[in-house]
């Protein structure tokens, strides 16, 4: 094994300007990561000027078997922190051989959103929340929890230390760190309140740079769970029962909103989210209705309220931005398997360019 542990971490920069890049996709669930890697000429920081891909879109639910070819569009690129070096991840979106996005390609029509030059100019910043459990790869049971049992109720986990009571700490520094090394706009991690249960926040970041960082710091996670032979959850209710749930809250502001008088712009904003309560829900996620009940944390999922530092609200708005008059807000509806690109523009497309 030390043969292979010393070839993994091979140092190709003293021996070819060759780099690898690794090409990286959502899959036909919405959920499902994929990737493949290819080798370029040189370094490269520019997408625009990586080479266009294809692959089997047949194998990955994307594509039927008589016409199975689709075409990877290079969109974003962040550094890779498994094989360093000059080596790069490549987020990419996917079309058909025409140039048409192809029906999972969420990203397409959220860039067509941010580039709108209403949303342009009102530079939206986001900070997404995203929640994940760890499981036991065998049994798909939560880390830390006894096989066909239960831990002791929730109090002691959130942001906890100590081997009784925090469980994966390892794999959750590990893709901390490599975060970090990426690029992505990583702003923390924390335990969260249902044993074995993480958190890492990303942003703030503006547009649709903020969901291009939430997929590859879930694309970063799957693989250092992979190693680690860990099982990464992304399911809104993992543990039924008196257990919290898994959220993607999305913290959000635009310039008018950072700006003198910006509290009277969140107002108005959330007045239009809350008119629109039904089509987001919609769109934040699958099995939200097992989460969103009105406990753990949560608001019903057919009501839409919002308060002041109320974690039971659908919006809350901090204690410093009603004090300041000005600053952000955060919607808890997302779910932690909510698509950010759906989510972003969503949240954007209604406060900025929609008109009731």
């Amino acid at each position: 094994m030390s043969l292979v542990t010393d070839l993994l971490n091979l140092d190709l920069s003293n021996c070819t300007e060759k780099i690898i890049a690794e090409y990286i996709w959502v899959g036909g669930s919405g959920m499902d990561m994929r990737s493949k890697a290819r080798t370029l000429s040189g370094p490269e920081t520019d997408p625009s000027k990586l080479p266009k891909w294809n692959y089997d879109g047949s194998s990955t639910g994307q594509a039927p078997g008589e016409d199975s070819e689709v075409i990877l569009y290079p969109q974003a690129i962040f550094k890779d922190p498994f094989r360093r070096g000059n080596n790069i991840l490549v987020m990419c979106d996917a079309y058909t051989p025409a140039g048409e996005p192809i029906p999972t390609n969420k990203r397409h029509a959220a860039a067509q959103i941010f580039s709108n030059p209403d949303v342009e100019a009102e530079v939206p910043w986001y900070g997404i929340e995203q929640e994940y459990t760890l499981l036991q790869k065998d049994v798909n049971w939560p880390v830390g929890w006894p096989i066909g049992g239960f831990p002791g109720p929730q109090g002691p986990y959130y942001c906890s230390i100590g081997a009784d009571k925090s469980f994966g700490r390892d794999i959750v520094d590990s893709h901390y760190k490599a975060c970090l090394y990426a690029g992505i706009n990583i702003s923390g991690i924390n335990g969260e309140v249902m044993p074995g249960q993480w958190e890492f926040q990303v942003g703030p970041s503006v547009g649709i740079s903020a969901a291009d960082e939430v997929w590859i710091a879930r694309y970063i996670l799957e693989r250092i769970t992979e190693i680690s032979s860990v099982v990464v959850f992304f399911d809104p209710k993992p543990i039924p029962g008196d257990w919290n749930g898994a959220g993607a809250h999305t913290n959000y502001s635009t310039k008018s909103m950072r700006e003198e008088g910006g509290y009277e712009i969140i107002k108005k904003a959330i007045d239009k989210l809350g008119l629109r309560h039904n089509e987001h829900i919609s769109a934040y996620g699958e099995g939200n209705e097992r989460r969103l009940t009105g406990h753990h944390e949560t608001a019903d999922i057919n009501t839409f309220k919002w308060g002041v530092a109320n974690r039971g609200a659908s919006i809350r708005v901090g204690r410093d931005t009603e004090k300041e008059g000005k600053g952000y807000f955060e919607d808890r509806r997302p779910a932690s398997n909510m698509d950010p690109y759906i989510v972003t523009s969503m949240i954007a497309e209604t406060t900025l360019l929609w008109n009731p």
